[in-house]
Protein backbone atom coordinates (compact mmCIF):
# COMPACT_ATOMS: atom_id res chain seq x y z
CA UNK A 1 0.00 0.00 0.00
CA UNK A 2 2.69 2.19 0.83
CA UNK A 3 3.93 1.80 -2.66
CA UNK A 4 0.59 2.98 -4.22
CA UNK A 5 0.40 5.83 -2.00
CA UNK A 6 3.96 6.97 -3.40
CA UNK A 7 3.16 6.81 -6.74
CA UNK A 8 -0.61 7.88 -6.74
CA UNK A 9 0.57 11.63 -7.52
CA UNK A 10 2.24 10.13 -10.50
CA UNK A 11 -0.58 8.61 -11.99
CA UNK A 12 -2.93 11.24 -11.62
CA UNK A 13 -0.11 13.75 -13.25
CA UNK A 14 -0.02 11.23 -16.02
CA UNK A 15 -3.80 11.30 -16.75
CA UNK A 16 -4.03 14.26 -16.60
CA UNK A 17 -1.07 15.18 -19.55
CA UNK A 18 -2.74 12.57 -21.67
CA UNK A 19 -6.22 14.18 -20.99
CA UNK A 20 -4.82 17.76 -21.90
CA UNK A 21 -3.18 15.99 -24.95
CA UNK A 22 -6.46 14.35 -26.14
CA UNK A 23 -8.26 17.65 -25.69
CA UNK A 24 -5.58 19.71 -27.88
CA UNK A 25 -5.91 16.99 -30.64
CA UNK A 26 -9.29 17.06 -30.51
CA UNK A 27 -9.39 21.06 -31.08
CA UNK A 28 -7.00 20.85 -33.19
CA UNK A 29 -8.21 18.13 -35.59
CA UNK A 30 -11.73 19.84 -35.57
CA UNK A 31 -10.13 23.25 -36.79
CA UNK A 32 -8.40 21.32 -39.44
CA UNK A 33 -11.71 20.01 -40.50
CA UNK A 34 -13.60 23.07 -40.91
CA UNK A 35 -11.04 24.36 -43.48
CA UNK A 36 -10.44 23.25 -46.99
CA UNK A 37 -7.40 21.02 -47.44
CA UNK A 38 -4.63 22.56 -49.22
CA UNK A 39 -3.56 21.18 -53.04
CA UNK A 40 -0.69 21.24 -54.40
CA UNK A 41 -1.00 20.76 -58.35
CA UNK A 42 2.69 21.28 -59.59
CA UNK A 43 3.74 18.72 -61.38
CA UNK A 44 7.40 17.07 -61.36
CA UNK A 45 8.83 17.28 -64.81
CA UNK A 46 11.40 15.04 -65.64
CA UNK A 47 13.98 14.49 -68.70
CA UNK A 48 16.46 12.51 -69.67
CA UNK A 49 19.60 13.41 -71.47
CA UNK A 50 22.71 12.34 -73.19
CA UNK A 51 26.18 14.04 -72.44
CA UNK A 52 29.15 14.13 -75.18
CA UNK A 53 32.65 15.78 -75.00
CA UNK A 54 33.79 17.65 -77.86
CA UNK A 55 35.01 14.44 -80.14
CA UNK A 56 32.25 12.77 -79.16
CA UNK A 57 32.59 10.40 -76.88
CA UNK A 58 29.91 10.16 -74.14
CA UNK A 59 31.17 11.75 -70.57
CA UNK A 60 30.02 9.34 -67.55
CA UNK A 61 30.69 11.73 -64.70
CA UNK A 62 28.90 15.00 -64.91
CA UNK A 63 27.03 16.01 -61.85
CA UNK A 64 24.15 18.00 -60.74
CA UNK A 65 26.87 20.83 -60.39
CA UNK A 66 27.66 20.81 -63.93
CA UNK A 67 24.56 21.82 -65.61
CA UNK A 68 21.54 24.11 -65.15
CA UNK A 69 17.80 23.78 -66.30
CA UNK A 70 15.56 26.40 -67.48
CA UNK A 71 11.94 26.16 -68.63
CA UNK A 72 10.75 28.89 -71.07
CA UNK A 73 14.08 30.86 -70.33
CA UNK A 74 13.51 31.04 -66.48
CA UNK A 75 16.30 29.33 -64.02
CA UNK A 76 14.83 26.14 -62.50
CA UNK A 77 15.85 24.22 -59.11
CA UNK A 78 16.99 21.04 -59.73
CA UNK A 79 14.72 18.38 -57.32
CA UNK A 80 16.72 15.32 -58.39
CA UNK A 81 19.49 14.52 -60.56
CA UNK A 82 21.00 10.74 -61.31
CA UNK A 83 23.56 8.86 -63.99
CA UNK A 84 21.82 6.03 -65.24
CA UNK A 85 23.72 2.49 -66.19
CA UNK A 86 23.00 -0.42 -67.44
CA UNK A 87 19.13 0.31 -66.85
CA UNK A 88 16.23 -1.93 -68.19
CA UNK A 89 15.00 -0.57 -71.62
CA UNK A 90 11.74 -1.28 -72.77
CA UNK A 91 11.53 -0.40 -76.40
CA UNK A 92 9.00 -0.59 -79.36
CA UNK A 93 10.35 -1.55 -83.02
CA UNK A 94 8.74 0.16 -86.06
CA UNK A 95 8.88 -0.93 -89.58
CA UNK A 96 7.93 0.73 -92.33
CA UNK A 97 6.45 -1.89 -95.13
CA UNK A 98 4.48 0.84 -97.34
CA UNK A 99 5.38 0.77 -101.16
CA UNK A 100 8.36 2.52 -100.78
CA UNK A 101 10.68 0.65 -98.76
CA UNK A 102 9.54 -2.83 -100.59
CA UNK A 103 13.50 -2.67 -101.81
CA UNK A 104 15.02 -2.30 -98.49
CA UNK A 105 12.72 -4.87 -96.98
CA UNK A 106 15.87 -7.13 -96.46
CA UNK A 107 17.75 -4.35 -95.02
CA UNK A 108 15.05 -4.01 -92.51
CA UNK A 109 15.21 -7.28 -91.48
CA UNK A 110 19.33 -7.84 -91.31
CA UNK A 111 19.19 -4.70 -89.30
CA UNK A 112 16.69 -5.51 -87.35
CA UNK A 113 17.83 -8.78 -86.29
CA UNK A 114 21.80 -6.71 -85.77
CA UNK A 115 19.66 -4.79 -83.31
CA UNK A 116 18.19 -7.54 -81.16
CA UNK A 117 21.80 -9.51 -81.10
CA UNK A 118 23.91 -6.38 -80.17
CA UNK A 119 21.59 -4.49 -78.30
CA UNK A 120 18.78 -6.16 -76.70
CA UNK A 121 19.93 -7.65 -73.11
CA UNK A 122 18.36 -10.21 -70.36
CA UNK A 123 16.40 -7.56 -68.77
CA UNK A 124 15.31 -5.57 -71.79
CA UNK A 125 12.27 -5.66 -73.40
CA UNK A 126 10.93 -4.77 -76.96
CA UNK A 127 7.58 -5.09 -79.04
CA UNK A 128 7.10 -4.89 -82.87
CA UNK A 129 5.19 -3.23 -84.98
CA UNK A 130 4.70 -2.90 -89.17
CA UNK A 131 2.86 -0.27 -89.97
CA UNK A 132 1.35 0.61 -94.38
CA UNK A 133 -1.87 2.63 -93.85
CA UNK A 134 -2.33 0.71 -91.23
CA UNK A 135 -0.34 0.13 -87.71
CA UNK A 136 -0.38 -3.57 -86.61
CA UNK A 137 1.22 -4.89 -83.65
CA UNK A 138 3.20 -7.88 -84.98
CA UNK A 139 4.78 -8.92 -81.48
CA UNK A 140 4.05 -7.79 -78.09
CA UNK A 141 6.46 -7.12 -75.23
CA UNK A 142 9.11 -9.84 -75.37
CA UNK A 143 12.74 -10.14 -74.21
CA UNK A 144 13.73 -12.83 -76.90
CA UNK A 145 15.24 -11.62 -80.17
CA UNK A 146 14.05 -14.75 -81.86
CA UNK A 147 10.87 -14.54 -80.80
CA UNK A 148 10.16 -10.80 -82.52
CA UNK A 149 12.39 -12.52 -85.69
CA UNK A 150 9.96 -15.63 -85.96
CA UNK A 151 7.00 -13.15 -85.56
CA UNK A 152 8.10 -10.70 -88.41
CA UNK A 153 8.76 -13.46 -90.70
CA UNK A 154 4.78 -14.85 -89.96
CA UNK A 155 3.76 -11.27 -90.81
CA UNK A 156 5.30 -11.07 -94.22
CA UNK A 157 3.66 -14.20 -95.10
CA UNK A 158 0.08 -13.01 -93.35
CA UNK A 159 -0.62 -10.05 -92.16
CA UNK A 160 -4.27 -9.68 -91.71
CA UNK A 161 -4.08 -11.50 -88.82
CA UNK A 162 -2.31 -9.10 -86.70
CA UNK A 163 -4.25 -6.81 -84.67
CA UNK A 164 -4.01 -2.93 -85.14
CA UNK A 165 -3.77 -0.31 -83.06
CA UNK A 166 -5.32 2.78 -82.35
CA UNK A 167 -8.97 2.99 -83.47
CA UNK A 168 -10.29 1.48 -87.43
CA UNK A 169 -9.89 4.25 -89.97
CA UNK A 170 -10.73 4.16 -93.54
CA UNK A 171 -7.21 5.46 -95.33
CA UNK A 172 -7.38 5.80 -99.14
CA UNK A 173 -3.09 6.06 -99.32
CA UNK A 174 -0.81 3.80 -97.89
CA UNK A 175 1.76 5.23 -95.21
CA UNK A 176 0.56 6.22 -92.04
CA UNK A 177 3.80 7.62 -90.66
CA UNK A 178 2.79 9.78 -88.10
CA UNK A 179 0.14 7.36 -86.66
CA UNK A 180 2.75 4.81 -86.10
CA UNK A 181 4.81 7.19 -83.87
CA UNK A 182 1.30 8.26 -82.50
CA UNK A 183 -0.54 5.22 -81.47
CA UNK A 184 2.65 2.85 -80.01
CA UNK A 185 3.82 5.22 -77.51
CA UNK A 186 0.07 6.49 -76.19
CA UNK A 187 -1.33 2.82 -76.26
CA UNK A 188 1.97 0.69 -75.69
CA UNK A 189 5.03 2.88 -73.92
CA UNK A 190 3.25 6.23 -72.11
CA UNK A 191 2.23 3.85 -69.27
CA UNK A 192 5.64 1.89 -68.80
CA UNK A 193 8.31 2.64 -66.43
CA UNK A 194 12.54 2.60 -66.54
CA UNK A 195 13.81 4.03 -70.00
CA UNK A 196 11.72 3.90 -72.87
CA UNK A 197 12.82 4.90 -76.87
CA UNK A 198 11.30 4.39 -80.17
CA UNK A 199 13.30 3.13 -82.96
CA UNK A 200 11.25 3.54 -85.99
CA UNK A 201 12.58 2.24 -89.57
CA UNK A 202 11.23 4.37 -92.48
CA UNK A 203 11.37 7.48 -95.01
CA UNK A 204 9.54 9.93 -93.00
CA UNK A 205 7.12 10.33 -96.26
CA UNK A 206 3.62 10.59 -94.85
CA UNK A 207 0.31 10.56 -96.45
CA UNK A 208 -2.29 8.53 -94.67
CA UNK A 209 -2.05 9.27 -90.49
CA UNK A 210 -4.86 10.98 -89.04
CA UNK A 211 -2.40 12.45 -86.85
CA UNK A 212 -0.14 15.65 -87.71
CA UNK A 213 3.95 15.55 -86.80
CA UNK A 214 3.55 17.97 -84.30
CA UNK A 215 1.00 15.38 -82.49
CA UNK A 216 3.32 12.53 -82.79
CA UNK A 217 6.02 15.12 -81.10
CA UNK A 218 4.03 16.06 -78.67
CA UNK A 219 2.99 12.36 -77.54
CA UNK A 220 6.42 11.23 -77.11
CA UNK A 221 7.43 14.58 -75.26
CA UNK A 222 4.25 13.95 -73.02
CA UNK A 223 5.49 10.41 -72.35
CA UNK A 224 9.02 11.24 -72.53
CA UNK A 225 9.72 8.78 -74.79
CA UNK A 226 13.13 8.86 -77.02
CA UNK A 227 12.25 8.97 -80.59
CA UNK A 228 15.28 7.12 -83.00
CA UNK A 229 14.65 7.81 -86.17
CA UNK A 230 16.71 5.35 -89.10
CA UNK A 231 16.00 6.75 -92.34
CA UNK A 232 15.78 4.24 -95.65
CA UNK A 233 15.41 6.88 -99.02
CA UNK A 234 14.08 5.25 -102.28
CA UNK A 235 16.01 7.99 -104.62
CA UNK A 236 14.23 8.73 -108.07
CA UNK A 237 17.18 7.86 -110.44
CA UNK A 238 19.98 8.27 -107.47
CA UNK A 239 19.00 11.49 -106.63
CA UNK A 240 16.38 12.97 -103.80
CA UNK A 241 13.11 14.56 -104.93
CA UNK A 242 10.84 16.48 -103.14
CA UNK A 243 9.43 14.19 -101.05
CA UNK A 244 12.31 12.42 -100.12
CA UNK A 245 13.59 15.82 -98.40
CA UNK A 246 10.39 16.66 -97.05
CA UNK A 247 10.73 13.03 -95.47
CA UNK A 248 14.18 14.08 -94.26
CA UNK A 249 13.46 17.12 -92.59
CA UNK A 250 10.46 15.43 -90.65
CA UNK A 251 12.53 12.73 -89.62
CA UNK A 252 15.61 14.89 -88.31
CA UNK A 253 12.66 17.17 -86.61
CA UNK A 254 11.12 14.62 -84.65
CA UNK A 255 14.28 12.81 -83.44
CA UNK A 256 15.74 16.39 -82.43
CA UNK A 257 12.52 17.39 -80.58
CA UNK A 258 12.37 14.16 -78.61
CA UNK A 259 15.87 14.05 -77.42
CA UNK A 260 16.69 10.70 -79.96
CA UNK A 261 18.37 10.61 -83.00
CA UNK A 262 18.07 11.23 -87.14
CA UNK A 263 20.38 8.42 -88.88
CA UNK A 264 20.73 7.93 -92.81
CA UNK A 265 21.28 3.79 -93.39
CA UNK A 266 22.57 4.68 -96.55
CA UNK A 267 26.01 6.19 -95.13
CA UNK A 268 26.21 4.70 -91.64
CA UNK A 269 26.99 0.88 -90.83
CA UNK A 270 24.13 -0.47 -88.38
CA UNK A 271 26.38 -2.05 -85.84
CA UNK A 272 27.81 1.90 -85.16
CA UNK A 273 24.63 3.16 -84.52
CA UNK A 274 22.75 0.94 -82.93
CA UNK A 275 26.12 0.95 -80.52
CA UNK A 276 25.46 4.65 -80.35
CA UNK A 277 21.95 4.05 -79.32
CA UNK A 278 22.47 1.75 -76.85
CA UNK A 279 25.22 3.54 -75.13
CA UNK A 280 22.99 6.58 -75.04
CA UNK A 281 20.38 5.05 -73.79
CA UNK A 282 22.25 3.15 -71.00
CA UNK A 283 24.63 5.80 -70.18
CA UNK A 284 22.88 8.65 -69.71
CA UNK A 285 21.24 10.89 -66.90
CA UNK A 286 18.54 12.37 -66.06
CA UNK A 287 17.06 15.42 -63.64
CA UNK A 288 13.40 16.36 -62.16
CA UNK A 289 12.12 20.15 -61.16
CA UNK A 290 9.42 21.29 -59.92
CA UNK A 291 8.39 24.07 -62.52
CA UNK A 292 8.14 27.73 -61.22
CA UNK A 293 4.82 28.26 -63.52
CA UNK A 294 2.18 26.05 -62.25
CA UNK A 295 -0.47 26.49 -64.76
CA UNK A 296 -2.23 24.11 -66.58
CA UNK A 297 -2.71 25.55 -69.91
CA UNK A 298 -1.94 23.38 -72.24
CA UNK A 299 0.93 25.69 -73.41
CA UNK A 300 4.31 24.60 -74.52
CA UNK A 301 6.78 24.81 -72.42
CA UNK A 302 10.86 24.99 -73.85
CA UNK A 303 13.52 22.85 -71.72
CA UNK A 304 16.76 23.70 -72.29
CA UNK A 305 19.24 22.07 -70.66
CA UNK A 306 22.66 24.25 -70.42
CA UNK A 307 26.44 22.41 -69.58
CA UNK A 308 28.23 25.07 -67.21
CA UNK A 309 31.28 23.78 -69.28
CA UNK A 310 31.76 24.77 -72.75
CA UNK A 311 33.36 21.36 -74.23
CA UNK A 312 29.92 19.16 -73.51
CA UNK A 313 27.25 18.59 -75.31
CA UNK A 314 23.37 17.60 -74.18
CA UNK A 315 20.75 16.35 -75.80
CA UNK A 316 17.50 16.03 -74.59
CA UNK A 317 13.88 16.98 -75.38
CA UNK A 318 12.98 20.37 -76.39
CA UNK A 319 10.06 20.66 -73.56
CA UNK A 320 6.77 19.07 -73.03
CA UNK A 321 2.69 20.62 -72.80
CA UNK A 322 1.86 21.62 -69.66
CA UNK A 323 -1.80 19.62 -69.85
CA UNK A 324 0.56 16.64 -69.51
CA UNK A 325 1.46 14.93 -66.30
CA UNK A 326 4.96 14.35 -66.61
Amino acid sequence: MSFFRMRQPEFKRSGFVRHLIFCLLFVTTGICLSQEPIRVKVKLVNVAFSARDSRGALIENLTQDDVEVFEDAVPQKISFFARSVEVPLTLGLIVDVSGSQDQFSKQHEHDLQIFLTDVLGPKDRAFLICFGNHIRLVSDFSQSATELMGRLEKYRHDNGHFPELGPKEERDLGTAFYDSIFYPITEKLANESGRRALLIFSDGEDNSSSHDMMSAIESAQSANVLVYTIRYTEKKHGKLTARNKYGIRVMDRIAKETGGQHIDAETTDPKTYFRQIAQELRTSYELAYYPTNSANDGTFRKIVIRPKGSEVTLRSRTGYFSRAAD
